[in-house]
């Protein structure tokens, strides 16, 4: 399987991190939480978090203390489809591919749900073929986005020539706050945004070879507890506990040695690092991990600071930046985790 093009989509406002804590400040929901949870926005909005600025699907940020089950269920039907195949679109035009040479389309999220699926609206807006295989991946949080690519590569491996991956996350529709730390510092860590490729059969004879050659991946169900969502009244409530990013490293490390060992390389014949960030501590964690320098994370971590986490939407605009950077080809990892607790890697092998 071979990346063919990448694509990436953002809303029209983008929000700094200071706009967002005075927005909460003066908010309503600033009186119904107590000192404490005041204290936790506050550190993590007012101090160095890894995060500069977010996108958000709406049109000011008084709209985001809004939640309630409709609201969320709309701003998700409205923007979802829509960033999905706004992404989708830029891919297409990258790869010089007219809709009609598209043989699946595979969209994951985790941010809300529609049915029939996110897949057929993306179909119907980007005029694919009527018998194009759809599917929708959903549930898979944070680290959607390689499950996504290991069924596009079984697909490609069977009977498709080019499959359209995206992925696409209304984190902004999965809003809730109360006066948890872990749900706090979700609500300001998450932006909004999709990334979509064209992955192909065959080598794309005028860009850059970038080759998927090995994946592995681990679901460890004893730690479900540490990153997920729940419901409750009729919303997503998002679990974010102390030890993520110590179970992002170790998962991380773990899955890495499995595609290294199949692969017959060694980790120092890595040259290139495509990192899903969950947040600041978790790049941090990697880093300690794998004994990694600040350059060697660089995409990942200007990514976290423009955007924020994308949740299954990240990695597209990590590996996007490292083509557009023209960085050093060889072996690279482009690895995502997330709620269950799981990790997915792939090796690419560029050119």
């Amino acid at each position: 399987m071979f990346v063919n093009s990448i694509g990436t989509a953002l809303p029209e406002r983008r929000y700094l991190k200071s706009e967002c804590w005075e927005a909460f400040s003066q908010s309503e929901w600033f009186e119904r939480l107590g000192p404490r949870a005041h204290a936790v926005a506050k550190t993590v909005l007012r101090r160095d978090n890894g995060i500069e600025e977010r996108w958000l699907a709406v049109d000011s940020l008084k709209e985001v203390f809004a939640i309630d089950p409709d609201t969320l269920q709309r701003r998700f039907v409205t923007h979802a489809p829509r960033l999905a195949t706004e992404a989708a679109l830029q891919a297409l035009k990258r790869a010089s591919l007219p809709p009609e040479a598209i043989d699946a389309v595979i969209v994951t999220t985790c941010t809300g749900y529609l049915c029939p699926g996110l897949s057929g609206y993306v179909v119907e807006r980007l005029g694919l073929r009527s018998n194009v295989l759809g599917f929708d991946l959903v549930g898979q949080g944070c680290a959607g986005a390689l499950p996504n690519w290991q069924v596009a590569s079984a697909l490609l491996g069977v009977q498709c020539d080019h499959v359209l991956s995206i992925c696409v996350e209304v984190c902004s529709a999965a809003m809730y706050l109360d006066d948890d730390p872990g749900v706090l510092i979700s609500a300001c860590l998450f932006g909004d945004g999709a990334g979509a490729a064209v992955l192909s059969r065959r080598q794309p004879l005028d860009r850059r070879r970038v080759e998927w050659r090995e994946t592995a991946s681990l679901t460890n169900p004893l730690e479900r507890e540490a990153l997920r969502f729940e419901h409750r009244t009729g919303l997503l409530r998002n679990v974010l506990t102390r030890q993520v990013p110590r179970l992002a490293a170790e998962h991380a490390e773990r899955v890495l040695k499995d595609a290294l060992t199949r692969a017959g390389l060694q980790r120092t014949e890595i040259k290139g690092w495509i990192f899903h960030a969950g947040g600041r501590d978790v790049l941090l964690a990697l880093a300690d991990r794998f004994e990694l320098q600040p350059a060697e994370l660089r995409y990942s971590r200007e990514a976290l600071r423009q955007y924020g986490n994308l949740s299954s939407a990240f990695v597209y605009f990590v590996l996007d930046a490292a083509l557009a950077d023209s960085a050093p080809g060889g072996w690279w990892w482009m690895s995502s985790f997330g709620a269950g607790f799981t990790c997915h890697g792939a090796l690419l092998a560029v050119e």
